[in-house]
């Protein structure tokens, strides 16, 4: 093949109608993920944009938005217990997952102010 694939540059999650602040008090001010200015030709989309890590998370405005409850992305975090801890005590809401801890995985789920379910992980 002539052609090799290098990695993920970013995922995008789907939002409601006037998702902005919401997506921002939750990515930027609660995890901690800075905001990526949009493309002027793409702010009259709506939604936001966000570094996480090396790579992006892009909430993008969907009509007639329905959360996605199974389909997720799956985020890796050095030190997943004080994640669990920090997020416990800002009154998030997390759900615990042993099903992979025989492979070394802790993980838990939790889902994002649209209702996205979101994976966060750590290898040990």
């Amino acid at each position: 093949m002539s052609f090799l694939f290098t990695g993920i540059d970013h995922v995008q999650l789907a939002a409601p109608e006037d998702c902005e602040q919401a997506a921002r008090s939750f990515y930027a001010d609660l995890l901690g993920w800075k905001e990526i200015t949009k493309p002027d030709n793409l702010i009259k989309r709506g939604g936001a944009w966000f570094q996480c890590g090396t790579h992006q998370v892009h909430i993008g405005v969907q009509n007639d938005f329905i959360p996605a409850k199974k389909a997720h992305p799956a985020f890796q975090v050095q030190n997943l217990n004080a994640l669990r801890e920090y997020l416990h005590h800002k009154g998030v809401q997390v759900i615990d997952d042993h099903a992979r801890s025989e492979e070394g995985v802790q993980r838990f789920y939790l889902n994002d102010p649209f209702g996205n379910r979101l994976e966060f992980l750590e290898w040990l």
